[in-house]
């Protein structure tokens, strides 16, 4: 099916925020990805409006020269006639922060969804220089990190929110200028939100976790992202929630969900896991949040291994955007540094909620 020429209106892209996006204005929001400059300056996008997920939602920008001790008003704000939503950030190899925005010209996550970019090179300063809107993919979005292959390609965890469409990943092997599909990813079953993530293991497979009604299911390529096993579960559960998987500097991985490595709980006991042999085996965790209604981080890790995590409290109670920060020796004891902090407050929307999101 051919898609709407009208679903194709470029996103705005709003320096100058009017009062319509005030923070006491805001009924709903959550969310949110991190990233972080070469000169230690930190962004933290996430989305609200409305009263919950609908056509009223943007995108939204905000950052922090502290080290997320303290957070600018918003920088930038991105609207569309259509739901602006699911944003996701990227510093690519040449150090250019990418802004991935998700435009849904029919319901929640129907047929004709476009992937936006909005590029900035100098994202060490507090106002960058933000290029225009740039179409990527059609009926396809991303908001979950991108990684470079060992082989220079750029892979992104592109996904379909239609069932009659299985997810493939985006490809880039000239730097960003142009993407092709990867392999179709199958979920056999309790196929739900395809949000994945991906890392490149030792022996040169790609490994995916990726989100189900059932839980978390797994699956591998062995030339890179072209063609995948069938999606399985495997050791890890979950909640039918968004997690955050990623390869530190050390070389070991890091991986965030709900509750211990082998439980399926509700959104709440934030943990952060570290694996020390390509994810066999898993640390015993650190609690990053406790509370119930905590969901979808992100996260980065500085040069100095410093590792940022940010994920949203209660999208229509408190409405808050957190960030913890820690180190990778705090994952392994399972207890956070004196010079670790977490609940750091981001963001917090103060608008009326007229009514709940389950």
């Amino acid at each position: 099916m051919a898609m709407d020429a009208s679903c194709l209106t470029i996103p705005e892209k709003i320096t100058s925020i009017p009062g319509k996006y005030a923070d006491d204005v805001r009924r709903f929001q959550g969310i949110p990805g991190i990233e972080r400059a070469a000169n230690g300056r930190l962004w933290a996008t996430w989305y609200g409006g409305g009263g919950g997920e609908g056509q009223e939602n943007y995108i939204m920008l905000a950052t922090s020269a502290d080290d997320g001790l303290n957070w600018s008003d918003l920088k930038l704000v991105v609207d569309s006639p259509f739901r602006a939503s699911e944003p996701g950030l990227w510093h690519d190899p040449q150090g250019r922060l990418w802004l991935m925005c998700n435009q849904y010209p029919k319901g929640l996550c129907g047929s004709n969804s476009t992937l936006w970019t909005i590029v900035a090179s100098d994202s060490g300063c507090e106002s960058p220089t933000w290029q225009p809107p740039r179409l990527v993919a059609r009926e396809s979005n991303c908001f979950n990190k991108p990684i470079l292959l060992s082989d220079g390609t750029w892979f992104w965890p592109a996904l379909s929110w239609c069932k009659s469409r299985p997810s493939t990943p985006l490809l880039s092997r000239d730097n960003g200028r142009t993407f092709v599909s990867g392999g179709a990813i199958i979920v056999p079953e309790g196929r739900e939100f395809d949000e994945y993530s991906v890392v490149e293991l030792r022996d040169g497979r790609l490994w995916v976790l990726s989100r189900t009604s059932r839980g978390m299911v797994e699956s591998f390529s062995t030339d890179k992202g072209l063609t995948w096993t069938e999606a399985r579960p495997g050791r890890i559960k979950h909640a039918t929630s968004r997690h955050f998987l990623t390869r530190l500097r050390s070389g070991n991985l890091l991986l965030v969900k709900h509750g211990a490595i082998d439980q399926r709980i509700d959104r709440s006991r934030l943990m952060a896991f570290l694996s020390e042999d390509e994810g066999h085996t898993w640390s015993d965790g650190l609690l990053l949040d406790e509370r119930k209604n905590v969901s979808y981080p992100d996260g980065v890790q500085a040069e100095d291994g410093t590792i940022y995590i940010i994920y949203d409290f209660e999208r229509t109670g408190e409405k808050e955007i957190l960030m913890a920060r820690f180190a990778e020796d705090d994952v392994a004891r399972g207890k956070p540094a004196s010079d670790a902090a977490l609940r750091l407050l981001v963001n917090k929307a103060s608008g009326e909620s007229r009514n709940k999101i389950k």
